[in-house]
């Protein structure tokens, strides 16, 4: 039947896929959840924030509850600013633009700068919120495998340069995940960031860095894309979200002042005075290093702990990436599709993501599944995988 709407171009390109949280399967209640890309419930510091927000209210009364909110927000964007000059990239307060989570600041950026004849270049696996949102506006894609070094730039270099040569459009925005990528867990090696800097000068296309998982480094941290960039081509994307809690909602663009302006003329709910302020509140009483320690310290443990069970409880034909930081491990099972098992897994108690939901096109994700050991326990990770084995001994 026609709709009696008049819809915008965007959504009828939209409606061209799959809803966006196709990939969030329902599962039974109590099964052991693989699945998740969220924080230790231990970790998320709910007590300190419940004393933030009392304290806050107390200071202020009603100062955070207006839309103009609390004076802490320029506070909060003062220390954000401050961590992404400790991290080699500094920012000018109007470089930066504050935003509801990381999805926000894609969402914004893809607005601003992508039209339907535009072309985006992704890593192939890549983020499925972030394909989600560019598939709203555009369904011009370059594809770009990943191997334990992430992206291959060698590869992006010879598609660029035959997309040149048959004058062929060229991409808009490259958008990477290059630390502890989701879902591979992989990080692009320094020499590979600066080949993708220089390609970037050479075939003129700006790069968005998502570092939602850049301060989970279980060894030494890689610098920052945005720190390594010369010539204003990156778009640095952070977040609250895997370091303290995602549900306060609070990420943010940090750029060239011209497009943060932009974006800012684009995002028009004002923000969210009371979670930036009780955030702000929270920072004031911690010290953020000693906090990503701590992080740090149970996620590189329970990363362990699943290699471990891979190693003994799968097939000798399965292969993954060591994660060096993050949440996520990639998991590869030749001849086996992942999609169709996950319904046995679920009769036996745990869930993960089948990985066709991280490709643009999701044959190439068949036999891969994605992993999360962020989430439940060291017990619970142990006891997934080697049903996991148990359900492949099965097959």
């Amino acid at each position: 039947m026609k709709s009696k709407f008049p819809y915008s171009k965007e959504v009828q390109l939209a409606f061209k896929h799959e809803p966006p949280g196709r990939w969030m399967a329902k599962f039974p209640q109590g099964a052991i959840r693989l699945n998740s890309g969220y924080p230790d419930p231990r970790l998320v510091p709910s007590e300190e924030i419940k004393g933030a927000m009392a304290r806050l209210l107390e200071e202020e009364k009603d100062l955070p509850l207006h839309y103009i909110g609390s004076p802490r927000i320029p506070q909060l964007e003062k220390f954000i600013c401050q961590r992404m000059a400790e991290r080699g990239a500094p920012t000018a307060n109007e470089e930066l633009l504050v935003t509801s989570g990381a999805c926000q600041a894609i969402d914004l950026v893809a607005r601003v700068l992508l039209d339907e004849e535009a072309v985006v270049a992704i890593e192939s696996p890549t983020y499925m919120e972030a394909l989600e949102i560019f598939q709203n506006y555009t369904d011009k894609y370059i594809s770009i495998p990943i191997d334990e070094n992430g992206m291959k730039t060698e590869k992006l270099e010879e598609i660029l340069a035959e997309r040149k040569r048959k004058g062929e459009a060229l991409p808009r925005i490259l958008y990477t995940i290059p630390t502890f990528q989701n879902p591979t867990g992989t990080t692009l090696s320094l020499e590979r960031r600066k080949h993708l800097l220089k390609l970037a000068e050479q075939f003129d296309f700006l790069i968005m860095e998502d570092d939602a998982y850049g301060e989970l480094g279980f060894a030494e941290k890689p610098q920052l894309l945005k720190a390594l960039d010369a010539g204003e081509r990156v778009i640095y994307i952070g977040s609250f979200s895997k370091v303290v809690a995602p549900g306060m909602r609070i990420g943010w663009a940090a750029g060239p002042k011209e497009l943060i302006e932009v974006l800012g003329w684009f995002k028009k709910d004002l923000g969210h005075p009371f979670a930036q302020s009780t955030l702000s509140a929270y920072l004031e009483t911690i010290d953020f290093d000693s906090h990503l320690k701590k992080l740090v310290s149970v996620y590189e443990a329970k990363a362990r702990v699943m290699v471990e069970a891979l190693e003994e409880f799968m097939p000798e034909s399965a292969a993954w990436f060591m994660p060096s930081g993050g949440y996520f491990l990639w998991l590869q099972i030749p001849g086996v599709d992942t999609a169709e098992l996950l319904s046995k897994a679920h009769e036996a108690g745990f869930v993960y993501v089948p990985g066709r939901f991280f490709f643009l096109d999701q044959q190439e994700g068949l036999e891969f599944l994605r992993l999360s050991f962020s989430y439940t326990s060291e017990e619970n990770i142990r006891e997934g995988i080697r049903l996991l084995g148990q359900i492949l001994d099965a097959n």
